[in-house]
């Protein structure tokens, strides 16, 4: 009897609150739509390869992401008149003929923001870590227009590396797409991961996107940049060699995607593809898959534009649009040397220059390998600091002459005298350019050790010391020139005086 009361009393109000809920579904029946909709759907006729040749799907467009019974997607890469060839985003393992296939009406999409600085993902936004979800800003397609002429600024602020022989004689300015390029093995990611490291002293944002590599050369990267770098500043986009060939075909795209978004927001970025060989490989595969007519090396007709529209995303903004830049590191790999491949000279003629990496200076420690006779910046000394262009007007002159007058001594001794100052200053000049992994240094260290170079200050001392004076130098010149990184950076001019007082300096800190 006592519960029979205590639900007579509560009867009322549970009786307005059903009725509020009826209300409200009500409401809710009322928006949506009853009236019959009309869904096509496609079936999977062959899978193989990383494709899927589906039939069926007759408004699907080019590019159009695609669902397969199961949850896996897909992209539609090439469309025939009975069949759409699309290229598979996920394992392949749960598809096979007779899969069901549904379009989206929707382009791929990734997240982009700030959310993703400090995470390692792959190509589709998806976490690879182990921190907490990602929570974007934003979602953006993969594949965006390059920004139109109108829309760029002139290439004319310095992206400092840190190493010396890159900053002083092919310098690279924010907007600028510069090629790395070498045999295998020749160091090109140990150089670009410098250059992404030295941003700790900057206001970049670096995005690093390894196609095809290794698992275990992927994870020294990433440890190389937490141990040394801003690792919380970087986004690494994965696509490893065991990933599906779909994500390594759209990785580079997705990496540019992320950064622009930092470059249209008026900030500054950095992109390292590593590398645009393979991902030309992995184009190919897909391209003979989908029985593209093959050209030139088998390579489909439309792979210089694959990459030409992948590279021209990097640019510097006008100020009116932000003043923001994205700038590109792509890495490309030959065989034996060979610069007149197809895919070099594709990524050569659209960059804005190349290091070139040598595997004979390699082997002989000179390290890094850059190959300073057939290394070239086009931009150069307009992103350079007037400082540092000072001081490294005549190295590149100076040790070209050495290097053949070095060739002619294999074949005897040259006994004229005047020579003798050209080979000790090229070998001076070659000890300065050599530089150890993760050492980079300050811009004021390069311009007191060319400035001491230019001047003579350092043919007294031998090249093995160099290293050591290198490193006394850039723990020296904060506390004894204290305002001249200052006035390096604000882009002043060295007069006589001062060049003359860091040649002292060095001679001082080679003498100790």
């Amino acid at each position: 009897m006592k519960g029979d009361k205590e639900r007579a009393e509560g009867g009322a109000p549970a009786a307005a609150e059903d009725a509020r809920w009826l209300a409200q579904g009500r409401r809710a029946l009322a928006t949506v739509d009853l009236a019959p909709q009309a869904r096509s759907f496609g079936t999977v006729v062959q899978v193989g390869d990383g494709i899927a040749h589906i039939s069926g799907l007759p408004d699907v467009r080019l590019n159009e992401l695609l669902h397969f019974e199961g949850g896996k997607t897909g992209l539609a890469l090439a469309l025939d008149e009975e069949t759409i060839s699309a290229i598979i985003l996920d394992e392949a393992d749960a598809i096979e003929a007779g899969t069901r296939v549904s379009g989206t009406g929707e382009v791929v999409q990734v997240p982009v923001g700030d959310g993703l600085l400090g995470r390692v993902v792959d190509p589709l936004g998806r976490q690879l870590d182990e921190g907490d979800p990602i929570r974007p800003d934003g979602w953006m397609p993969v594949e965006r227009a390059a920004p139109a002429i109108i829309e760029r600024a002139l290439v004319s602020e310095p992206v400092e590396t840190g190493v010396l022989v890159v900053d002083a004689l092919f310098a690279l300015g924010r907007g600028q797409r510069e090629l790395i390029i070498g045999d295998r093995a020749t160091g090109k990611t140990s150089l670009a991961l410098d250059a992404i490291i030295n941003q700790k002293h900057s206001d970049m944002v670096c995005v690093y996107v390894a196609v095809g590599q290794r698992a275990s050369a992927i994870e020294r990267a990433i440890e190389a940049v937490r141990t040394h770098g801003a690792f919380e500043r970087c986004i690494f986009v994965i696509a490893p060699a065991a990933s599906a060939p779909g994500l390594q075909w759209i990785a580079p795209f997705a990496g540019f995607t992320m950064a622009e978004h930092v470059r249209d927001k008026g900030g500054h970025a950095l992109i390292v593809i590593d590398d645009l060989t393979k991902h030309a490989a992995t184009h190919r595969e897909l391209a003979l898959l989908t029985r593209e007519p093959p050209g030139r090396e088998a390579y489909p007709g439309d792979i210089f534009y694959l990459h030409a529209r992948l590279l021209e995303r990097a640019a510097r903004l006008a100020p009116e649009l932000g003043g923001g830049s994205l700038t590109a590191l792509p890495i490309a790999e030959t065989d034996a040397g060979n610069l007149s491949a197809y895919i070099p000279t594709n990524l050569i003629s659209i960059t804005d220059g190349q290091i070139v990496m040598d595997s004979k200076l390699f082997a002989a420690n000179r390290r890094p390998a850059v190959d300073v006779g057939l290394s070239v910046s086009r931009v150069g000394g307009k992103a350079q600091r007037p400082a540092l262009r000072q001081v490294s007007g005549r190295v590149r002159l100076d040790y070209a002459q050495f290097q053949e007058l070095e060739m002619f001594t294999r074949f005897g001794g040259i006994t004229d005298t005047r020579f003798r100052p050209v080979l000790t200053r090229g070998e001076r000049i070659r000890a300065v350019l050599v530089q150890s992994r993760f050492a980079a240094m300050p811009v004021e260290a390069e311009v007191a050790l060319l400035a001491a170079l230019g001047q003579g200050a350092l043919d007294p001392v031998a090249p093995d010391a160099i290293p050591v004076l290198r490193e006394r130098i850039a723990a020296t010149l904060p506390t004894r020139m204290p305002g001249l990184a200052a006035r390096i950076e604000g882009g002043e001019k060295l007069d006589d005086q001062t060049l003359s007082a860091l040649a002292a300096l060095v001679t001082e800190l080679a003498d100790g």
